[in-house]
């Protein structure tokens, strides 16, 4: 649908036709009220405005009508589409902590550690996130807020893709990172507010202690998902072999079992990349919760046009003469 965005710029369409009606007037009055000083001097006499021919006064008050028309900046609409919002208000905190840099995960063919499968993960399954608000929380020794609550999902996923082990301490703040989801999510609507929290360690550090986080989440209606990271098997050279150890033998799955359980979530175990991935593609399966939906119209600017238009015609009505002109002077050529 075509509209106007300042359709009031439409009232100077008539002012060419107020111009030449004012100028006769201005020339009378002026020829009436000048004196020569010679009786014998003459002004030469004013072109006669009806002399100029009628298609180029035509296209010049053609050219003002568009040049008018640009100027009220007409535009297209576009038909109402809703944007997709499943209103859900979702943080993701990420444990930054030293053991995060094991490498006992595999990306390919190539080890890699905990921290870099998780970025190359979760950022995949924050981009399809569409419609929800996402932020993200790194902990290590303290909990940090390093992306509000945004659409802006690129954005998210950028911010985690530049993060680095250690950024927020060596230790493991779990209790914090709740407690700061909780602050950051209690003014978002009930039933909506989600707390992903990946870690692979135990609460060692921080000032709020788990249990004391989870009342916290259960009494602001504060759901969590927690994810535990780390192989449970992995062989390592000493000076006696190769053994097996259990690199992940300090994960606290009991605490993540009851933080995930008493909010209304659920807690998963990530052994390795393939079973993460799963977890997040698990997550990314919740039903949404519905909102508000928002309709947006598409607007395409198409003041170019007419703008276009007007110049074309104003470089037509001044070239036209000159090139009849040569034209003519050409066939009279001997």
């Amino acid at each position: 649908m075509l509209e106007l965005a300042w359709p009031w710029m439409l009232v100077l369409l008539p002012s060419p036709l107020l111009v030449a009606w004012l100028l006769p007037h201005a020339r009378g009055a002026l020829s009436a009220s000048l004196r020569l000083p010679h009786a014998g001097f003459t002004l030469p006499k004013a072109a006669d405005v009806s002399a100029v021919p009628p298609w180029r006064r035509a296209l010049a008050l053609l050219a003002w009508c568009l040049l008018v028309l640009s100027a009220a900046r007409p535009q297209w609409l576009g038909e109402p589409e809703d944007i997709p919002r499943s209103g859900r208000d979702l943080m993701l905190a990420v444990d930054t902590s030293g053991s995060m840099s094991i490498e006992d995960m595999q990306i390919g063919n190539r080890a890699a550690n905990r921290f870099e499968t998780v970025q190359l993960i979760a950022s995949d399954f924050v981009e399809r996130r569409t419609g929800d608000r996402v932020g993200l929380i790194l902990f290590g020794s303290r909990a940090y807020l390093l992306t509000p609550l945004t659409f802006d999902l690129k954005t998210v996923a950028r911010q985690l893709d530049e993060s680095a082990i250690g950024l927020a301490g060596r230790e493991t703040a779990i209790g914090d990172a709740v407690g700061l989801a909780v602050k950051r999510l209690l003014e978002r609507p009930q039933q909506q507010r989600v707390l992903i929290l990946l870690t692979d360690g135990v609460n060692n550090a921080g000032e709020l202690d788990p249990q004391k986080a989870i009342e916290l989440a259960v009494a602001n209606d504060l759901r969590i998902y927690t994810v535990g990271i780390g192989a449970e098997a992995i062989s390592v050279d000493s000076f006696f072999g190769s053994r097996m150890v259990n690199p992940s033998a300090d994960l606290d799955v009991g605490m993540l079992s009851s933080m995930a359980e008493k909010t209304g979530g659920k807690f998963f175990r990530a052994r390795d990349t393939a079973e993460l991935a799963g977890i997040y593609r698990e997550i990314d399966q919740l039903e949404p919760v519905a909102d508000n939906v928002q309709t947006l119209r598409p607007v395409e600017e198409i003041y170019a046009l007419p703008l276009a238009a007007a110049m074309v015609l104003a470089l037509l009505a001044l070239m036209l003469p000159w090139l009849l002109a040569r034209r003519l002077r050409l066939q009279e050529a001997p």
